[in-house]
């Protein structure tokens, strides 16, 4: 096998019909694909990322009709959703159909379903013929990868059969996920907004999640501590008196002035939209051992900024400490 394993669409859609896992891009991040009805092939993603049976994976379609394969007693606001944001970085959660395996919900009566947007992600179900189960292809709590590089350093020797380069991912944070299981909630916050659903059904809910390590969630990426590099990342403003350590860098976020000059910066001109798509490349670059404290500006809490402060808040250490 060539290394990092490369990977076409047509190979991959075969591979992932017969029940090996592939690594494929979607819109907001890579996802660490595999055949949705196989026991055996979701055991592989668990393997392959080290991700604990408790944390449920999200099962990928592209074609709203294939809903009605997945889930069972689908309520009217589910296709008013799906007609309003699909394809797109929204998930679902709905009863789950018998066919899905509880190994992919966690045990539970209820599966987490999106329609991604990216085109190579939509080519690749379609020609496997069957759903797909694809969680973010990296290390369980590591960051997320955006860029087929991404998923090659962390897992192109872990036996997964392939790696599908479909250029960097252009949302670049994981999908909003609302439960429709009683009444509508917001389970992780993404680029499809608690307004923007708002929008379409009514009122939501905007659930403050925390996890309960060893118990099934309701939905993947609930770990308190969750997406962290291996270099501490401290988010929010650094403690009056606290001394940096030397090597020191910041990911800067508008014109905000900084403790330190700016290394990269989110957005200079403060949109949202660009932050979120480059806050996990930015966070891949600065994980270098030869740095020894990643500070990241504080990111106003609305919009897809709710998004980007739930996965900085995850990343974040929550004790800064100068005697590492």
């Amino acid at each position: 096998m060539q290394f990092p394993p490369w990977t076409s669409i047509d190979d991959a859609a075969r591979l992932l019909h017969d029940g090996e896992v592939v690594a494929i891009p979607t819109e907001t991040v890579y996802g660490l694909a595999g055949n949705a009805y196989l026991p055996s092939a979701l055991a592989q993603i668990f393997a392959i990322k080290e991700r604990p049976t408790f944390d449920p994976l999200i099962v990928h379609i592209c074609e709203i009709s294939q809903l009605a394969d997945i889930a069972e007693n689908i309520p009217d606001v589910a296709y008013a959703l799906a007609k309003a944001y699909w394809p797109g970085p929204m998930t679902m959660i709905l009863p789950k159909k018998e066919c899905i395996p509880d190994l992919c919900t966690s045990g539970l009566p209820s599966v987490a379903v999106r329609f991604p947007s990216h085109p190579v992600a939509q080519e690749i179900i379609w020609k496997a013929g069957v759903p797909l189960a694809a969680p973010s292809a990296n290390l369980f709590k590591h960051v997320s990868p955006t860029t087929a590089e991404h998923v090659a350093a962390q897992l192109a020797d872990r036996g997964l059969a392939g790696i599908v380069d479909g250029g960097p991912c252009n949302v670049g944070v994981e999908s909003t996920i609302v439960s429709l299981v009683g009444e509508p909630t917001v389970l992780r916050p993404g680029a499809i907004t608690p307004e923007m659903i708002a929008k379409v059904i009514g009122d939501v809910k905007v659930k403050e999640s925390t996890s309960k390590p060893g118990q099934a969630m309701a939905a993947p990426g609930q770990c308190d501590t969750h997406y962290r590099p291996q270099v501490p990342l401290f988010y929010g403003e650094i403690p009056e008196g606290f001394e940096l350590p030397k090597n020191c860098v910041r990911i800067a976020f508008g014109n905000r002035p900084g403790v330190i000059p700016a290394t990269l910066n989110l957005s200079e001109s403060g949109n949202m939209l660009e932050a979120t798509a480059k806050l996990y490349a930015y966070m891949h670059d600065l994980d270098d051992p030869k740095y020894d404290l990643i500070l990241v500006d504080p990111i106003p809490n609305v919009g897809v900024g709710m998004a980007l402060n739930d996965r900085l808040k995850r990343a974040s250490i929550k004790i800064i400490d100068s005697n590492r």
